[in-house]
């Protein structure tokens, strides 16, 4: 068995698809099937090993934030510049380290670890969940300095 994200696009899955490619590390547009008229229909990428499968399927399926890509990081470097790059051109940042891209794709960016700074002591969890809910662009050192001050 092989698990795998599918994302249903109106036209834009081979720009979407290219822009992810270039944008998560590690990352590579595998291959595009083309209909008759030369555009894409079917773009399929590798994100850091992740399959992901891209579709123009036509208007009508709008892509909405109770699914998204999760990209967990160790560096705040990282969470900046993938930040960036995935508001950019009209992506859309939200809580909690949500964000739209410009294609309407839901994203989030966190520390790899936010898990621990999220379990133990209950004062601890509390301190950083306040923390946390105050952040659009989460911000690691704010995140742990909650952590060590509860």
């Amino acid at each position: 068995m092989t698990v795998s994200t599918f994302l249903w696009f109106d036209t834009e899955a081979e720009a979407a698809g290219r822009f992810y490619a270039a944008t998560v590390p590690n990352s590579r547009v595998v291959e595009i099937t083309r209909q008759g008229d030369g555009s894409a229909f079917v773009v399929s990428l590798e994100l850091d090993g992740h399959a992901v499968t891209l579709m123009n399927g036509g208007p009508g399926h709008p892509h909405t934030d109770a699914a998204s890509l999760q990209l967990v990081v160790d560096t705040q470097d990282e969470i900046d510049a993938l930040w960036d790059a995935l508001t950019g051109d009209g992506g859309e940042p939200g809580p909690c380290g949500w964000l739209t891209d410009r294609f309407g794709v839901s994203w989030q960016v966190v520390p790899a670890e936010l898990p621990k700074l999220l379990a133990g002591e209950p004062e601890r969890v509390i301190a950083v969940g306040t923390a946390l809910r105050s952040m659009s662009k989460l911000d690691i050192a704010a995140l742990r300095k909650a952590h060590d001050q509860a």
